[in-house]
């Protein structure tokens, strides 16, 4: 019997630009890394299912395609985020507002953090 994650991973990898090697997925950074594993979660868990994912993720593909974007892959984890978003605005478990005030959030950690140190939300000074 096959692993969940290995299945939705060998689904998604087949109709779009996914950065693999033999093995699977590979990751340039810890965060594509750690957005990969959430999906993967939240499908696993039903939040959305796997063709919904595929919908939604697809859909951010085809339009920065249509857009111009980058068409060898290197934006594929930033497309793989904003479908995520979507999704999970389309299924009324956040909202635009929710992401903006949560974006601008870090951003304010991020600031507010020594260099060297892990930005932690706990660090937004207008964190509550």
């Amino acid at each position: 019997m096959s692993r969940p994650e290995t299945d939705l991973a060998a689904t998604l990898a087949a109709d779009t630009p996914i950065p693999r090697d033999t093995e699977g997925p590979i990751f340039a950074e810890p965060w594509q890394a750690q957005a990969f594993a959430l999906v993967v979660e939240l499908q696993n868990k039903g939040v959305f299912t796997a063709e919904e994912w595929a919908q939604a993720l697809g859909a951010e593909i085809r339009e920065a395609l249509a857009a111009g974007g980058c068409k060898d892959g290197s934006d594929y984890y930033e497309r793989w985020c904003e479908a995520l978003e979507h999704l999970l605005i389309a299924k009324g478990l956040t909202s635009h507002d929710g992401v903006d005030a949560l974006a601008a959030s870090w951003a304010r950690a991020a600031e507010a953090t020594p260099h060297g140190k892990p930005i932690l939300l706990e660090n937004d000074p207008q964190r509550s």
